[in-house]
């Protein structure tokens, strides 16, 4: 191994994503171009407008909500749950998402490869196969509206034989058979200038251009986010416990949970548990300030009439008088009142010395029944705690509840599938190792696990390695030790390219996908009640295929008798949060306190200079941009998602800029509330290192681990 590491090719200097520049549309623009295209004008955006930060669990339309039967009702907000929301949103309609984890995207969108598959790998006559090349065609206009980031890097089937050559060209005439096009057989001299860092044992490679990659939770969340700023309502940590009918209606029964760590945080303070007073200080609701003023005007108005008739005696007169301006003063002051909601100024230095440090070490593993159900974000996971219980009616159901949809569709007594989840396991490298592929590397795909462990670099820069395929339901799979899955990683990956760094890895993690017993995506109306419809079993290129199952649910939703009414205000168009750097121009890096801004707008200037995460250039501005859209954010994992704070290579150790504690002062600064009621990073999660920041003894291990032949 050594010898082929000194013979490791130059760093190709490669794109990273917010690096001088930014990947849209799939192609790469420089920083330059990023007006006008990237960076829109906001006017021309959804959800652009600057609001206060959301009500606990809830956007805000939900927590304003007035709506007693909605026409649709979303189960899950992974990218599936999510595409088919945003579809929705085009369309008049009352639409509401249910998510049981503690934000969009927590299940198996958020663990794995985000890669947007070709399709040439499907069973031809597969759901997966009838989707995927379709929704593979769609990611470049999507991420044109909805700047997640997408990358156009194609991909590359290895082949270091006759035989696997065989099974190339087998691949090759599959995609075209469902459709693929632009696939060919590239040559070892041509697939070596591709990609110089390929194991040389490679002899051949099936290139498919338009394969591609994004960050899957990115995608999730700009979809849900537009999905809300056109109209449908979200509500988290609502996990469906039991679903009857009444007539046309389906009544949804949904536990309102909260992490017991955040209750302790709030019992201290006699607040409620369940945040309500938090919703009721985000605003008063429109239709009530409406009331409010209607009610005021008719009073003032008789006041005036009594005040200025002479036949009225004069001390009632000047009473009437007196009692009118009172009312005049209150109302204007209920109505002009802003945001209970605390934005500023606020002392983020008082606020980070209240916090305990990140934690990096010991808890307990999240099990696979929790990865079901949010992972690190389930429930069980922070101890939840119900806090109450809501009933939330439909005349329409889509099941898009993920490893958890056998369980959804048992509520309205449908067994007709089972899911078995299916682990995939990773390990992601520093940024310095990401120039070693520009291309999806896979091996030739094994019959019964799929395509296999892969080397990729992501929209970022780092390197990412895996999945396993561990099937739960199999003891040998089930029982793998953390160092027997880190070698199977490693030793397979380094049969694709050898040259990468295992103690460069920064992160582990791990998803689960949702296998069904039918061994095909499950996309249609039960067979229970035509108005409650599956889109369940939706693995792998389930991501790929995510927008044109949305299509084919809502035309599965015409079928079944909905009305879809074009939405005339809708606005397909999103800002990203995160705004590309050039170095660190413009901006500004030192302890806490020193270029903190006080919240306001006046001081907006100050937060788009002030790096709050310094291996990955986070702003301040960032963090509040995305604490002010339209999901609710109340704890560092959410924007460690939405921003990349804390994922860069020192995973927000607190010795070195304390990002986590900086960022979780800015979320309580936004939100109004005590920094101790914010979420914080769990550890491990479903990490396979021991400890969060890993030590060099660790590094060495992992060394071992790929040097092992098999």
């Amino acid at each position: 191994m050594g010898e082929m590491k000194a013979k490791a090719p130059p760093d190709r200097k490669l794109p990273q994503h917010g690096v001088k520049g930014a990947y849209y549309g799939g192609e790469w623009m420089d920083l330059e171009d990023c007006v006008g295209t990237y960076l829109p004008d906001s006017s021309k955006c959804s959800g652009c407008p600057e609001k206060s930060s959301c009500p606990r669990s809830q956007s805000r339309n939900a927590a304003e909500s007035k709506i007693e039967i909605y026409d649709v009702a979303v189960i899950g907000a992974g990218c599936i749950g999510g595409a088919v929301a945003r579809e929705l949103s085009r369309y008049d309609l009352k639409t509401i998402v249910l998510e049981s984890a503690d934000d969009v995207s927590q299940g198996a969108t958020k663990g794995n490869s985000g890669i947007v598959h070709a399709g040439y790998d499907d069973k031809p006559g597969s759901l997966h196969a009838k989707f995927c090349w379709p929704g593979n065609q769609m990611f470049p206009q999507l991420d044109k509206e909805l700047r997640f980031g997408y990358q156009l890097n194609g991909s590359l089937v290895l082949a270091t034989n006759e035989d696997e050559v065989k099974i190339l060209n087998e691949l090759m005439e599959r995609g075209r058979a469902n459709g693929v096009l632009n696939l060919r057989i590239v040559q070892k001299e041509e697939l070596f200038q591709m990609e110089p860092a390929l194991n040389p044992n490679a002899i051949a490679a099936l290139y498919s251009p338009d394969a591609g990659n994004c960050i899957p939770y990115e995608f999730a969340i700009a979809l849900c986010e537009n999905a809300v700023d056109n109209g449908v309502e979200i509500r988290i940590r609502r996990e469906v416990t039991n679903i009857t009918k009444s007539g046309e209606v389906f009544e949804i029964d949904a536990r309102h949970w909260e992490p017991s760590d955040y209750i302790q945080a709030r019992e201290k303070q006699g607040k409620s548990a369940d945040g309500s007073d938090e919703a009721r200080a985000g605003g008063i609701p429109g239709t009530v300030r409406a009331g409010i003023a209607v009610s005021s005007l008719s009073v003032v108005l008789k006041g005036l009439q009594m005040a200025i008739d002479e036949n009225i005696d004069a001390y009632v007169r000047l009473q009437s008088a007196a009692a009118t301006i009172f009312v005049i003063l209150m109302t204007a002051f209920i109505l002009l009142k802003p945001s209970g909601k605390k934005r500023g100024p606020t002392d983020l230095k008082d606020l980070v010395s209240k916090l305990s440090a990140p934690v990096g070490g010991g808890g307990d593993k999240v099990q696979v029944e929790d990865m079901k159900t949010g992972g690190s974000g389930s429930w069980n996971a922070v101890k939840g705690v119900t806090v109450g219980r809501e009933i939330v009616k439909a005349r329409y159901v889509i099941n898009c509840a993920g490893s958890s949809s056998d369980k959804i569709a048992r509520l309205i007594g449908d067994d007709s599938f089972v899911i078995k989840p299916r682990l995939g396991d990773y390990l992601l490298l520093n940024r310095n190792q990401g120039h070693l592929t520009s291309h999806t590397i896979f091996p030739c795909p094994d019959p019964i696990l799929g395509k296999g462990v892969l080397v990729q670099t992501t929209l970022w820069g780092n390197l990412i390695l895996g999945p396993t395929a561990r099937d739960m339901h199999k003891p040998d799979a089930a029982d793998m030790s953390d160092a027997s899955v880190q070698e199977y990683i490693l030793t397979k990956c380094k049969k694709l390219c050898p040259y990468f760094d295992p103690r460069e890895t920064i992160h582990a993690f791990c998803g689960a996908r949702a296998k069904s017993s039918r061994g095909d995506w499950i996309i249609e109306a039960s067979e229970k009640d035509t108005n409650f419809i599956h889109v369940a079993g939706i693995d792998s290129p389930g991501l790929a295929g995510s927008p044109a199952i949305a299509l084919e649910v809502v035309r599965l939703l015409r079928l079944a008798g909905l009305d879809t009414i074009p939405n005339s205000s809708f606005n397909p168009n999103r800002a990203p949060i995160i705004t590309p750097k050039q170095g660190m121009k413009g901006l500004k890096m030192g302890p806490v306190g020193k270029n903190d801004s006080n919240g306001l707008k006046a001081e907006e200037a100050k937060m788009a200079s002030n790096v709050v995460c310094k291996c990955e250039k986070v702003t301040e501005l960032e963090v509040v941009r995305a604490m002010r859209r339209s999901l609710p954010i109340d704890s560092t994992q959410g924007i460690r998602k939405r921003t990349r704070a804390g994922m860069g290579h020192c995973q927000g150790d607190k010795d070195n800029y304390n990002c986590e504690c900086r960022v979780a002062a800015i979320i309580a600064r936004e939100n109004g509330t005590d920094p101790n009621e914010v979420g914080r990073r769990p550890w491990p999660a479903t990490s396979t290192l021991s400890e969060r920041w890993i030590t060099d003894s660790e590094r060495r291990e992992l060394e071992k681990r790929m040097s092992v032949e098999q």
